[in-house]
């Protein structure tokens, strides 16, 4: 019997103490109803954007929350913090509070009020829009101010030229097939809802390539295998970045070919030979038509401006032969054998034609392989070109009344496509940059115009041949691609 006695008094005490215990944590750990701490502040928006509340609350977790818009529950806005969707004008003075909840109760916030000031009237700053070409892609950006960005752009009356289109960030593109004046109206509608409309017009001009004007004299020169990316805008090339920026940037042209030696045939001759770097003039002999020769056939003059030896301008001479860091493969006028090879001299002959006002009509300027950036950096082209070309340019062949052209390229790049051809027009030498520089050139211009024979709407290595023979006068019908391109009239005024 003593035995049952104990164990009754120890279930009892047993069951005493968790009565303790449970007491013990319900007393230090009490329920609370929500209080706020922090309470909603009044906002001011402009019209379109929008506008954000919180709150801060304590309370036993976990706590709930619903925000009302004047009165009303927002559905959805059901955290400590809500976000207006963007505002328009009616909201103005709206209000707004948000219930707390928990287990134990609840607690609506102070009101919060909402004021919206409306955004200044939207309007379209573009005045006019350029004219363009059949055949020769189209773009134009329209540009607005005032109300609330962004805007939404469309054509309101009117339509735009076949094949043109609008796009909503306010963008017209795309390669025009008709000839012929369209007038039409755009509209600009702000993220508020406020709209401003405009009349425009565009004429589309029959000549898919316009009308190059008459140059007295023509220049090229081409820097070694770098892409556009790597060479326009890059810190290590300012002075030809300044020349494109001031005078004109073709920002849709490809080389035609890998490697070096048939981009060079398809911009004396508008045909790729080879591309095999290692032939030269004595194991390629060529007697196809070409620029220098119908410079000649038109009673006009040429030379080819050599310069070979070392490293850098100070070390120069001329030869057919690789020497030093010349390639001949640079220099495509050596290959042919229908000219005139006495035109070919040393460079240092051009500081003294320019000197003496004695430049020819066309003047090929070769640059040795490390001043072309083959076998230096484009910085050194660049300097090259800055001491070689600068004369040239303050030169009265390229001030107000005068018929200078030159024309600055590179032989071939990187990018896609990337392959060897023998046809031009695929684009396969990579995007590379070329600058357009006159007394004539629309001043800072940026062509985003091309061949529409060519790889995507580019211009490319016959192109800048057709521009040339185009600008001297001379007679194409032999000169390959070049026959069937338009020229790069679209630089010019």
């Amino acid at each position: 019997m003593r035995y049952r006695t104990l164990v009754v008094l120890y279930s009892i005490s047993l069951a005493a103490l968790l009565l303790t215990g449970c007491s013990a944590t319900t007393a230090s750990n009490p329920q609370t109803a929500p209080q706020i701490v922090v309470q909603p502040a009044n906002q001011a928006v402009t019209a379109g954007h929008s506008a954000s509340f919180s709150v801060t609350a304590t309370g036993t977790p976990s706590l709930s929350y619903q925000w009302n818009k004047n009165g009303t529950a927002v559905s959805g806005a059901t955290s400590s913090t809500y976000t207006t969707p963007p505002t328009t004008s009616a909201d103005n003075g709206a209000t707004f509070d948000v219930v707390v909840s928990n287990a134990k109760g609840s607690v609506t916030s102070a009101t919060a009020t909402l004021t919206v000031t409306s955004a200044s009237a939207v309007t379209i700053t573009t005045t006019s829009l350029p004219n363009g070409t059949v055949q020769t892609a189209y773009s134009a950006t329209l540009q607005a101010t005032g109300g609330t960005a962004p805007y939404t752009w469309s054509v309101g009356s009117g339509s735009l030229p076949a094949a043109l289109t609008l796009s909503p960030s306010g963008t017209i593109s795309g390669t025009p097939t008709t000839a012929g004046s369209s007038a039409f109206t755009i509209q600009v509608a702000d993220s508020a809802g406020n709209k401003a409309s405009t009349g425009f017009s565009i004429t589309i001009n029959s000549s898919s390539g316009g009308t190059m004007p008459a140059f007295g004299h023509v220049f090229i020169v081409l820097g070694e295998n770098d892409g556009y990316s790597g060479t326009y805008n890059s810190s290590n090339m300012p002075y030809l970045t300044s020349l494109a920026n001031k005078y004109g940037l073709s920002t849709k042209y490809w080389a035609d070919t890998h490697p070096s030696i048939g981009n060079y045939e398809a911009l004396t001759a508008g045909q790729i030979f080879t591309n095999t770097d290692s032939d030269t003039p004595s194991s390629l002999p060529l007697s196809s038509d070409n620029i220098a020769a119908e410079v000649e056939k038109a009673g006009k003059t040429w030379k080819d401006y050599v310069e070979t030896g070392g490293s850098g301008a100070s070390v120069q001479g001329c030869s057919a032969l690789n020497n030093g860091t010349y390639y001949v493969r640079h220099d495509p006028l050596q290959y042919f054998t229908n000219i005139n090879k006495a035109n070919i001299v040393c460079f240092s002959q051009f500081a003294t034609d320019l000197a003496n006002n004695a430049l020819p009509n066309l003047s090929w300027l070769s640059p040795n392989g490390c001043d072309d950036a083959h076998d230096c950096s484009i910085g050194t082209f660049d300097k090259w070109l800055q001491t070689e070309l600068g004369p040239l340019l303050a030169s009265s062949y390229f001030q107000a009344g005068g018929d200078g052209l030159l024309i600055i390229t590179f032989d071939e790049g990187s990018g896609s496509p990337d392959c060897s051809t023998t046809t031009v027009g695929q684009g396969c030498g990579g995007q590379v940059e070329t600058v357009m520089i006159s007394a004539v050139s629309k001043m800072g211009y940026q062509s985003v115009a091309g061949d529409p024979a060519n790889y995507n709407n580019t211009y490319d290595e016959a192109s800048i041949l057709r521009t040339i023979a185009d600008a001297l006068g001379v007679k194409t019908s032999g000169l390959g691609g070049a026959s069937t391109r338009v020229p790069m009239a679209d630089f010019f005024q």
